[in-house]
């Protein structure tokens, strides 16, 4: 049997059409990792390397399984703590309010400018990592994010607090925008989903861990000892990411890579310096950005973010930074430590979805490129919103019938872990998706996905508890779960048109 003739456009994804697995024969060489018409595959010589790795051992491609992993582990903390740091408070602000005088709602807004400010930071880091790399782009991100938790712990009012906390949301952004990259630049196609699962359970996780901690802390310490915790995660974070932390930009046009090698050389990766003197025939800021904001225009990436995933989210970051509104007062009467235990619901969702994630996607793949002799079409990975997003219509009535009926906590909080299996679950797919259809612009498509996300958070603080008080809990929750509902006319309409859409509309050239 010949072996199969694929197009270079074919094996990076750059037409919107992956070939993803064909038949190698039984002559392949005996090390299973070159084919007889000189295509790299895995070490079992089954499947074909997507993209080709080159035969330089700098290429993050070649990395060892273990340099891989201890990269992509030194990125997590950051992702745990990008919404872990502005919803550590949400447990907190009736301390808050003694010592400010003010009332709890009041002292509640001083989330919403961190929670907007994750959308421009994030979409600031992009041209960034585009051009300078996404080390020092991480490291300052985590470096300064810990120095403003830190102006945070010992703000005398909530005017400066509430600026700290603003500026965390800014800088602290950037590892769930850049860790899309990250994955890009070392995994192959075969491996992404489940790492883009990783990587997503992290981040989505973090805004129920914070509070769960911190309320258990505040049995015992003061909101600004609290704080003082807090400190301590962002420091292992930086130590994280300068211990095991390493450049993955990697120029496959044959222009000069960014490595590390030494303390010297290290240190200067770290700071942005090695990045800075090496960026000549990189793409620039301009460039980058111009490229960002056009990828708006295709619809296939506003439909299934915009159109989607700002509404699957935004009632999950209501429903955070409100919770203590309806637990707290009578009936249910929580304590701290009952408050924290009930942020064990929306963990424990979210662990199932990572769960579920973790093989219903690549089962998606593989079913689809059996039935299509090693086709795969990007649109198929859309298919696995639909039991997430569900999911997340039933958690979100059963969530808001059991405020209004004053049913048992364990109503309130199955509602709940049902909706952050639902955000969890549908986010992966359309982050898959996303890479799919734009391999070259990783970094560049996340950013929109995190902003379109934090969007509506930001706006949802403002309204969800009077919008509860007004019209209860039944309504307020149904009409969410209507809204949801409705939202799915973005992924139908990209699953008909996608393929349509990105011949019209095909993605700018790749930048690197």
């Amino acid at each position: 049997m010949d072996a199969p003739v694929l197009k270079k456009d074919q094996l990076d994804g750059r037409d919107g059409t992956y070939i993803v697995d064909k038949e190698i024969p039984e002559t392949a060489l005996e090390s299973g990792t070159i084919s007889p018409n000189g295509l790299k595959t895995t070490a079992d010589g089954k499947t074909i390397l997507i993209p080709q790795p080159s035969d330089d051992p700098n290429d993050p491609l070649n990395w060892s399984w273990v340099k891989k992993h201890t990269v992509f582990a030194a990125l997590l903390p950051g992702c745990f703590l990008t919404d872990w740091v502005i919803t550590w408070g949400s447990t907190l602000f009736e301390m808050q309010a003694k010592d400010w005088h003010m009332k709890v709602p009041a002292v509640a807004q001083s989330m919403s400018g961190s929670i907007f400010m994750q959308g421009p930071g994030g979409l600031l880091a992009v041209p960034l990592c585009q051009r300078y790399g996404r080390l020092p782009v991480l490291f300052w991100s985590q470096l300064l994010t810990l120095v403003f938790t830190i102006g945070a712990t010992v703000s005398p009012d909530y005017a400066s607090f509430t600026a700290c906390r603003t500026l965390q949301g800014f800088f602290g952004a950037p590892p769930q925008v850049i860790g899309l990259s990250m994955i890009h630049d070392m995994f192959f196609f075969h491996e992404r989903a489940r790492k883009i699962n990783i990587w997503a359970f992290s981040f989505l996780i973090g805004p129920y861990l914070g509070p769960f901690i911190s309320a258990f802390i505040a049995e015992k310490l003061w909101w600004k000892e609290n704080f003082g915790v807090l400190c301590g995660f962002y420091a292992f974070s930086v130590l994280m990411v300068i211990c095991f932390g390493d450049e993955t930009l990697y120029d496959r046009d044959g222009r000069r890579s960014i490595s590390s090698s030494g303390f010297g050389r290290r240190t200067s990766l770290l700071l942005g310096i090695a990045g800075f003197r090496e960026c000549a025939g990189r793409p620039t800021i301009w460039r980058v950005t111009k490229d960002q904001y056009s990828l708006l225009l295709r619809p296939y990436l506003l439909l299934p973010t915009f159109g989607f995933v700002t509404f699957i989210t935004m009632w999950t970051i209501g429903i955070v930074s409100t919770v203590t509104h309806f637990v707290v007062p009578p009936p249910y009467l929580f304590s701290h430590t009952a408050v924290a235990l009930l942020f064990l619901a929306p963990m424990l969702g979210t662990v199932a979805a990572e769960f579920w994630g973790h093989w219903f996607n690549d089962f998606l793949c593989n079913r689809y490129t059996k039935k299509h002799g090693g086709k795969y079409e990007p649109e198929n990975r859309l298919w696995g919103v639909y039991p997430a997003w569900i999911l997340g219509i039933i958690g979100l009535v059963v969530f808001g019938q059991s405020l209004q009926h004053h049913l048992h906590w364990i109503g309130v909080a199955f509602g709940w872990g049902l909706n952050c299996f639902s955000t969890l679950g549908t986010t992966v797919a359309i982050s898959a998706y996303v890479l799919d259809v734009f391999p070259q612009h990783a970094a560049l498509a996340s950013s929109w996905i995190n902003a379109f996300r934090v969007v509506g958070g930001f706006t949802v603080i403002y309204f969800q508890a009077k919008w509860a008080h007004h019209d209860g809990p039944a309504i307020t929750f149904g009409s969410q779960a209507a809204i949801v509902a409705g939202a799915i006319i973005s992924i139908v309409a990209t699953q008909v048109y996608g393929k349509r859409w990105r011949a019209r509309f095909p993605a700018p050239a790749a930048e690197n």
